[in-house]
């Protein structure tokens, strides 16, 4: 069969246009006005069609090219069905043109999506994006691109393309749709707000300014506590233990703790309580499962503390807390914040937790929210301790007494708030009375 070459088009009044995609193949077959690459101006992009059916044999052109009118794209071969003409010139023309009026890359002018004739394929939207769209984004993509995002559903707001000057091409959509399809789905998606994007404001224009790069510690857990914050509907039940024997006796252990070389604080003894309240309440020491569908029970104690380093947060974890005695508890403990501090904690060292305490008592405050861990489904803060006068009702007179203030969150999907209430009363009953801690 007889093989033609396929041209440029009269294209407008533009002396060069870029190729930005290629959209055919060797050995391909195409039909009459079948895409076979898309042109951008300055102004608008368009795809150039073919002028007849046929197979390509050869393409001349590639992606970066400049192309003018009578500038060689394919040769390919007429098939006998090709006798059909494709549009005229003036047609192209003028398409061009309309689309040049109507569409402007430029930074101030939104790119204008054609007419949807196509109704696109219903499915759930993004759980984290699904709403999140900035207006000020330019999605760059040629009208056959466009097309098929249009067929599938996909707001260009939210891919990225990978293609020169952040192009978006069908690869990029393809990745895009996957990436969705993975992510976890509940059957009932819902309806809710949508979160509103960060401004971007330039704060020189109110004072002098400095940057300085966020720790490798601070980027990661950020983005596990916002993942943690949005996952799990917080509860934050608030209660106070009077620590005041418990304390007593604490001080006393002291000299048989530096005999061992351990230092002895008061969060040894919060861990053993917490377990013993695990123990009790076993629904604090699970896990949901990924589905949203199953619970995990755990059958093992392992107590992760937040520690604070010059670099950010941490959560190192002791293990088996329930066999172990006080003093080894202080001995992993004191083991731990040094490695924590000396930047040699192992991934190991802080995994398999099972419930975290954050202990801000030696700073200050009095209450505050901690956020879960996740997958736990809880965790215990510990505020600063403080003299308070309590009321006893034997002596009718007000003593003074050693509270502790506990703020315990909890994931509502997993905790209602009456166990929220028994853990932090079972848990005041242990601190307040040292003889139930040791049993």
């Amino acid at each position: 069969m007889a093989t033609e070459e396929i041209l440029i088009p009269d294209i407008g009044d533009f002396d060069s246009v870029d190729v930005i995609e290629i959209l055919i193949n060797i050995g391909d077959s195409i039909n009459l006005d079948d895409p076979m690459l898309t042109v951008e101006s300055d102004k608008a992009s368009m795809d150039i069609p073919a002028p007849h059916s046929g197979i390509i044999k050869e393409i001349k052109v590639k992606v970066g090219d400049k192309v003018k009118q009578g500038s060689l794209i394919a040769v390919f071969e007429k098939t006998q069905n090709s006798n059909k003409t494709s549009k005229k010139e003036s047609t192209i023309k003028k398409e061009l043109d309309d689309i040049t009026s109507k569409v402007s890359l430029e930074p101030t002018s939104p790119v204008a999506e054609p007419p949807a004739t196509i109704q696109p394929i219903k499915k759930p939207l993004p759980v984290s994006e699904s709403a999140l769209v900035t207006t000020d984004k330019i999605s760059h993509a040629s009208p056959s691109v466009r097309k098929f995002a249009r067929n599938l559903g996909v707001n260009l707001n939210f891919v990225i393309g990978s293609a020169p000057k952040n192009r978006i091409i069908i690869e990029d959509i393809e990745a895009y749709v996957k990436s969705e399809l993975n992510k976890p789905r509940s059957d009932d998606m819902g309806t809710h707000f949508a979160p509103i994007a960060m401004p971007d404001i330039d704060f020189t224009k109110f004072g002098s300014t400095e940057t300085k790069p966020l720790s490798k510690i601070k980027k990661i857990s950020g983005a596990n506590l916002h993942r943690n914050w949005v996952t799990a509907p917080h509860v934050t039940q608030f209660d106070d233990a009077d620590i005041t024997d418990l304390e007593a006796f604490r001080k006393s252990m002291q000299k048989e703790a530096e005999k061992k070389g351990v230092k002895l604080t008061l969060l040894a003894f919060m861990m053993k309580a917490c377990v013993n309240a695990l123990k009790s309440y076993p629904v604090f020491n699970s896990s949901i499962s990924p589905d949203g569908e199953n619970l995990i029970m755990k059958n093992y104690y392992n107590v992760g503390f937040a520690c604070d380093t010059p670099d950010g947060l941490v959560v190192p974890v002791v293990r088996d807390v329930l066999t172990k005695d006080i003093l080894d508890i202080a001995q992993d403990l004191g083991d731990l914040s040094n490695k924590a501090r000396e930047r040699k904690l192992k991934v190991e060292d802080m995994q398999g937790g099972c419930f975290t305490i954050s202990s801000l008592g030696g700073i200050g405050g009095t209450k505050f929210t901690p956020i879960i861990n996740c997958p736990e489904v809880a965790i215990l803060g510990v505020s600063k301790s403080s003299i308070q006068p309590i009321y006893n009702k034997e002596s009718k007179e007000f003593k003074p007494r050693l509270i502790l203030p506990l703020s315990l969150s909890y994931d509502h999907r997993v905790v209602d708030g009456a166990d929220g209430a028994r853990f932090t009363t079972h848990l005041r009953s242990m601190l307040s009375d040292v003889r139930k801690l040791l049993l």
